[in-house]
């Protein structure tokens, strides 16, 4: 681990991690973090060393241009920077790629610096494809440490079993060392996977906002996800066997959603507008 900057006594802090690759659809996840770092002018606290982690045949390190004048090599890593919101608390946010090699290590070093910096409650962002039509609601499933607590947050509950990715195995590795662990993932319409996917963001964001309890500044996600289903509408009307299959995917969505469901979901939406329009 390299550490850039002192940080201060954190206040109750909260870990919100994403890592760009296998765990991140669209860069849903990913661009949650980025849109949190841009809100609350996060400060870089460390990052770990990719030589242990990454190989760079597979996940290469890139050249940059650096103020329009000289180039230099950005390494792939995973990265942990620090801000204090409004309310006092502070929030820890991590922004990885999924490393190539050593991940119990990975995970281990990860938790050794949530538990150095005080984290008791952690927040993992991830973003899969799935049989989802575009004009719906982003679906958000979720799994979390302590019984109850996907239902307390209005979830999904995942019944995924199968390969896992990074986040899965840091998931286990936050449970066994006592940390308070959520995972939040949003469904990405496979036949539109492509990044970004601002809608797929704004619905983890929103998660976010309710499990944190906090208002975060959305900025220009909500009109980039009108556009971008705007922009899907229009290549579907071009091709109408896609056409055809998106209708087929909102008929079974449809189908399978409760009354009570949608009704919970308007009610969320209207605490999360009231709440809004205080922080205002």
């Amino acid at each position: 681990m390299v550490e850039l900057e002192s940080v201060p006594e954190l206040v109750d802090p909260v870990l919100v991690a994403a890592f760009e690759g296998w765990n991140d659809a669209g860069e849903a996840a990913s661009g949650v973090i980025q849109h949190l770092e841009s809100t609350w002018d996060a400060v870089p606290i460390a990052e770990l060393d990719p030589d242990d982690y990454y190989d760079f045949q597979v996940t290469r390190p890139l050249i940059e241009m650096r103020d329009g004048e000289s180039r230099g090599i950005t390494w792939p890593t995973t990265r942990v920077s620090w801000a204090r919101l409004p309310s006092g608390r502070d929030i820890v946010l991590l922004h990885g790629i999924e490393p190539n090699m050593r991940w119990r290590s990975f995970c281990r070093e990860l938790v050794g610096l949530m538990l150095r910096l005080n984290v008791q409650n952690v927040v993992l962002l991830g973003a899969l494809l799935a049989d989802a039509p575009h004009t719906r609601p982003v679906p958000v499933t979720g799994a979390a440490s302590e019984a109850g607590l996907v239902t307390t947050l209005h979830l999904e509950p995942t019944r995924y079993e199968g390969p896992t990715g990074i986040l899965g195995v840091l998931q286990d590795a936050c449970a066994k060392a006592d940390l308070s662990t959520v995972s939040l993932w949003a469904a990405v319409p496979h036949y539109v996977a492509q990044p970004p996917s601002p809608k797929a963001t704004l619905a983890l964001l929103r998660r976010v906002e309710d499990l944190l309890d906090v208002t975060v500044p959305l900025g220009e996600l909500p009109e980039e996800a009108r556009a971008w289903e705007n922009g899907v509408n229009e290549l579907a009307e071009e091709d109408s066997e896609v056409a055809e299959y998106v209708r087929t995917l909102e008929e079974q969505k449809d189908a399978t959603e409760l009354p009570e469901a949608s009704g919970d979901a308007i009610a969320r939406e209207f605490e999360r507008y009231l709440r809004r329009r205080d922080a205002g």
